[in-house]
This record gives C-alpha cells, sequence and structure tokens, in this order.
C-alpha cells in the first residue's frame, strides 16, 4: 500500500473571508462574496459583477507582511499560505520543504497599470510594476516570504492549475523527495482576465447559477488557498493527528476545444475515474463532489454527463461553491481543497447557492441547503480550459 499523504493545515482567502474562518462561517451560513466591481476598475464597472476580496493592496501588503508595491496576486498568496503554515504547526526548516503553487494571471493587475501610464508618455511608468508579470514570479514572492528554498515551483494549467500543484506535492512525497509541501494557488481579478472571459461571452450580468436548467454563466472572484502536505513522518510528530489525507488524484487531457469541455465530459470522466482508482475506491464510497461547477453552458453539462456516466445509481451529495467565491480561475482548485478538507472536519455538505431548476439532461439534483452528514471522502472537481482535467479525493483518517 502506497504511504498516506496528510493533510496538516489549510489556509484560505476569498470574497468571503479572509481566513479559514470567515470562509466557513460564510459557507454555513450560505453568504456568497459577489457584487459589484469595488477595487477592480472597467468599464463593465455596473453589468458584470465579481468576487473580490474585501481588502485593498494596502490591507492585504499590511496582513502579509509584504510591500504593498507587490502584485496583488503575491499578496493574496502569501497570506493564505502563511495561515496553512500556521494552522499546520509544522517548523519547516526541519524538513525538506517545498512550495508549489498555481497561478493564470501573474501580476497582470500591476501591469495594466503601468501600460496605461505608458501609453500616454513613454518615459512614465514604474518598472517594479512590472517586474512580477510572470507567474513564476508570484510563487518566488511567497516562497521567500515563507523561507522556503528546498523546492519552488509553478503550475500554469488553467483552471486546475491548483488541484495540479497539489498531487504533484503529494507525489513528491509519495517519492520521499520532500517530506512538506505546501500546496495550491492563487489569482486576483484583472481587467485583461475579465476582458477575455467576456469575450467569450461566458460571463453572467446576474449571481451565478451552477449546474441550473437556466444558468448563463460564472462571475469571476478572486483569492487563494493552501493545503500544508506531509509525510507520514512527519505527521507523527506533529500534537494532534491529522484528520484528513489526499488520498486520490488524476488528471486527464480530452483536447477537444481551447476553451470548452467535451460535451460528453471525456477528460471529466477520466479524472473522476483516475482519481477513484489512485484511491482504491469505487463511486459509491464518495460521500460529496465539490463541483468545479462554474454556471456556464458547456462546464456544467460537460461535468454533469460525467457524474451521470460514473455514478449513475448512486450520486453523492453534491454543491458548487463557486456559487458563493465566484471563478477563482487558477487558485479555484486550492481553494475548494481547503473547503474539501472543511467538509470532513466539520461534517458539513455546502450548498449551491441560488439553484431553481433541474437541469434536464440529468437525473440529479444539487443541494440547496447546508446539510449535516457524516463525510469520509470527498472528491474535488477542476477542469481547466484546453480540457486540462484534474480531480482529487480527501478522506477521514478515522478508520471508524
Amino acid at each position: 500500500m502506497a504511504a498516506p499523504v496528510y493533510i496538516a493545515g489549510v489556509g484560505v482567502i476569498s470574497a468571503i473571508g479572509n481566513n479559514v474562518a470567515e470562509n466557513l462561517a460564510a459557507l454555513s451560513e450560505s453568504t456568497a462574496g459577489m457584487g459589484a466591481m469595488d477595487r477592480l476598475q472597467s468599464i463593465h464597472k455596473d453589468t458584470l459583477p465579481v468576487a473580490e476580496v474585501k481588502l485593498t493592496n494596502h490591507q492585504l501588503a499590511a496582513q502579509a507582511g509584504l510591500s504593498p508595491n507587490i502584485s496583488r496576486t503575491a499578496l493574496l498568496s502569501t497570506i493564505a499560505a502563511r495561515e496553512a503554515v500556521r494552522n499546520a504547526g509544522v517548523a519547516l526548516d526541519d524538513w525538506r520543504t517545498g512550495f508549489i503553487s498555481a497561478n493564470s494571471v501573474g501580476g497582470m493587475d500591476l501591469t495594466e497599470g503601468f501600460f496605461e501610464t505608458f501609453l500616454k508618455d513613454e518615459s512614465s511608468g514604474r518598472l517594479r510594476d512590472v517586474v512580477h508579470h510572470e507567474c513564476g514570479a508570484v510563487t518566488e514572492v511567497t516562497a521567500d516570504a515563507l523561507g522556503v528554498k528546498d523546492f519552488v515551483t509553478t503550475v500554469s494549467t488553467a483552471c486546475s492549475s491548483s488541484a495540479n500543484s497539489i498531487f504533484l506535492g503529494a507525489r513528491l512525497i509519495r517519492q520521499q523527495q520532500l517530506d512538506v509541501v505546501i500546496a495550491g494557488g492563487t489569482d486576483a481579478l484583472a481587467r485583461f482576465t475579465l476582458n477575455g472571459f467576456n469575450t467569450l461571452m461566458i460571463l453572467d450580468s446576474e449571481f451565478c447559477q451552477p449546474f441550473d436548467e437556466n444558468r448563463r454563466g460564472l462571475n469571476l472572484g478572486e483569492g487563494a488557498g493552501y493545503v500544508v502536505l506531509v509525510s507520514e513522518k512527519v505527521a507523527a510528530t506533529l500534537a494532534q493527528k491529522p484528520s484528513v489525507k489526499i488520498s486520490g488524484w488524476a488528471n486527464a487531457n480530452d483536447a477537444h476545444h481551447q476553451t470548452a469541455s467535451s460535451p460528453e465530459g471525456k477528460g471529466n470522466l477520466l479524472a473522476m475515474k483516475g482519481a477513484l482508482q489512485k484511491a482504491g475506491l469505487i463511486p459509491r464510497d464518495i460521500d460529496y463532489i465539490n463541483l468545479h461547477g462554474t454556471g456556464t453552458g458547456n462546464n456544467d453539462i460537460a461535468e454533469g454527463t460525467a457524474i451521470k456516466t460514473l455514478f449513475e445509481g448512486h450520486y453523492p451529495a453534491m454543491s458548487s461553491t463557486k456559487s458563493f467565491t465566484g471563478h477563482t480561475l487558477g487558485a479555484s482548485g486550492g481553494i475548494e481543497a481547503v473547503f474539501s478538507v472543511l467538509a470532513i472536519q466539520q461534517g458539513l455538505i455546502f450548498p449551491n447557492l441560488r439553484w431553481q431548476t433541474q437541469m434536464k439532461e440529468l437525473p440529479f439534483r444539487p443541494v440547496t441547503q447546508l446539510r449535516k452528514a457524516a463525510i469520509k471522502h470527498v472528491m474535488s472537481n477542476s477542469f481547466g480550459f484546453g480540457g486540462n482535467c484534474s480531480s482529487l479525493i480527501f478522506s477521514s483518517t478515522d478508520d471508524v
């Protein structure tokens, strides 16, 4: 049997809270984070709702202990990653430690401001606003803040990025290359992203309704989420035994389209089946699915069709927490991994907000009210552009 990889700590910041406790409270109270644009300045300010973190860059910088001139993406990352490390109670210097972080926007929030000034006057603009533009620079900022030097890398596979960073960390621990890995992802809202998704005509001018027959599209969000993965050796040194482990994972790519999943959900199905196989589980074992559930026509039917194929005869409880946080792109797999761990620890199935009408193609519906339940295994789906599909399975360590 493969050596277990435990979840020793979690950290998150999103539109529904600045830490784990605030996010859990919002999930429990059905409080969504969408609203009119405040920080982000856009010509779509009055027409497209977003899910913004409710702190300015200066407030984030003060909390992160970094300069406010650092990209918002890196500030969000550092806050969530530090919370995860504190929550884990692991002395990083005592172990071979890695930091694997995902993002898709890099430091574009600062770059956009630079070029707006530069295009008006080529002698204007601060170069400090572009030095952290690329995705890897964001990761380096947080790794330096954490003091992690043994292994640092960045994953950028669109909306599956964070999930891929987490299972890469789990693999490195199982292969005995590292003892501890802080893994997850971060993304901040940027006009480039907003305009790009708007061009694809998949943004909702109202609050999104994932897995609803009358869904119209997604709301973009921002945030960061990380888990601290540890080996069995590290877990044995902790004051409290971890209550959750990552038991399964898989990635597949259906390569159907640059921005759309195959209607049959081929990649989605392969990822879910692969994660179950890795975990040594069957579909009936899954108690809750944290859906990718963006609220777009294509995504929800592709994911739903794959679930119908795989789970027919035994559909677990399921919901999309993007109905709370919006779609946080490269951060979504990390944020939803934290929510999946909380679901097991708290015995809660989070609601799929604003759901009204069952999709005619599917024989199941998402959970719409907070539900208490004994949860042993959670599947968390993250399906990205280009057909890059990943599924993670988190399991309770309680064998009772």
